[in-house]
This record gives structure tokens, C-alpha cells and sequence, in this order.
């Protein structure tokens, strides 16, 4: 199933990377610019949640559809990190946090699963709860300017993404306390 609709939604993620990146070289006020990666921005972090319901609704659900979600998460997460970092709206520490943890977990999982023991590193609440909060904190950053009159979208965004990676610290010790028994009773 490598061309369901999911999949293609799920490819769409990787595709907005050099897209997002690229507005930012645009010849256009930093204002316009800001707003159209954040539109992007959220339109295809959308899909995260669109690809998933729809895999399962229209029954295309597959193992490769499995990998290649999280791995258009991560890399749409890095990549506009990484942006955010370069702009200077967002701290080089907190992006070597959130993308070291995400190589540090993809790694467990990656060893979990081939040791047979991919349950203990199963998608935890903690987990969801950090990727909402980067879902949130990075178009706060992207877009850099007053929302609705009211809201500084850097001040928010600057909060929030700090508080993202606090969570990332919590959830990454959380999946290293599960597996830790996994990797002792497998090592023996």
C-alpha cells in the first residue's frame, strides 16, 4: 500500500519541508512571508491528523504507513526548527533537545522492534501532548507578529516551545524507563 491516499497525505508532509523553507527566501515583506509559511505550516501538520483517520475510515491502513508517519512528523519538526533557529525565534539549545530526543527515540524504537519488544515504546499521552504542543508553539513562532490584535504569537510561541521541550525530556525518560527492563531481560 504505497500509494493509498494516506500515504500520499503522509508524503505530502515531506514535501512542504523545502516549500516552508523556501518562502523565507521569497522576495516579499517578512510579514507576508511569515504568514504564508504558517498557513503551510499548519495545513500540513493537519494532514497528520487527516492521513491517520483516513487510513483507518477507507481500511488502507499499512506497515509502511506506519513508518512513514512519524518520520514526516519528525522531519516537518526538525526542518522548521531548524528555520526557527536560523531566524533566531526559537533557541538552538531547545532545537538540539527536541531533535536530539527524536533520534534518541526513533533509535529505541527501531532497537525495541527488532528485539521484539515494540509495546513498552508504544505511543504514550505524554508523547501526544509534547506534539501538540509543538504543533502549536512552531506556527506561533512562524507567523512572529500580533494575532488577532491580541495575541504576540513570539511570546507564546517562545513558552510554548520551551515548554515542548520539557515535555520532550519527560517523555523521553518515560520511554527509556519502559524499555530499560526490555533491554536488561533481553541482554541476559
Amino acid at each position: 500500500m504505497f500509494l493509498t491516499i494516506p500515504t500520499m497525505m503522509t508524503w505530502t508532509r515531506i514535501i512542504a519541508i523545502p516549500l516552508i523553507v523556501g518562502v523565507f527566501y521569497l522576495n516579499i515583506a517578512a510579514a507576508e512571508r511569515n504568514l504564508i509559511a504558517t498557513v503551510m505550516f499548519i495545513v500540513f501538520a493537519a494532514t497528520d491528523w487527516l492521513d491517520g483517520y483516513l487510513a483507518r475510515k477507507l481500511n488502507q491502513t499499512s506497515a509502511f504507513g506506519a513508518f512513514l508517519d512519524p518520520v514526516a512528523d519528525k522531519i516537518l519538526v526538525c526542518a522548521s526548527l531548524l528555520v526557527l533557529v536560523h531566524l533566531q525565534r526559537a533557541d538552538v539549545f531547545v532545537a538540539l533537545i527536541i531533535i536530539g530526543r527524536e533520534i534518541a527515540i526513533s533509535a529505541l524504537r527501531e532497537w525495541m522492534a527488532l528485539i521484539g519488544a515494540t509495546r513498552s515504546v508504544a505511543v504514550h499521552m505524554l508523547g501526544k501532548i509534547k506534539t501538540t504542543v509543538q504543533m502549536v508553539a512552531i506556527p506561533f513562532l512562524l507567523f512572529d507578529g500580533t494575532l488577532f490584535g491580541a495575541i504576540d504569537t513570539h511570546l507564546w510561541g517562545s513558552w510554548l516551545i520551551w515548554i515542548s521541550a520539557i515535555l520532550t525530556v519527560w517523555s523521553m525518560i518515560y520511554y527509556l524507563k519502559k524499555a530499560i527492563p526490555e533491554i536488561r531481560a533481553r541482554a541476559k
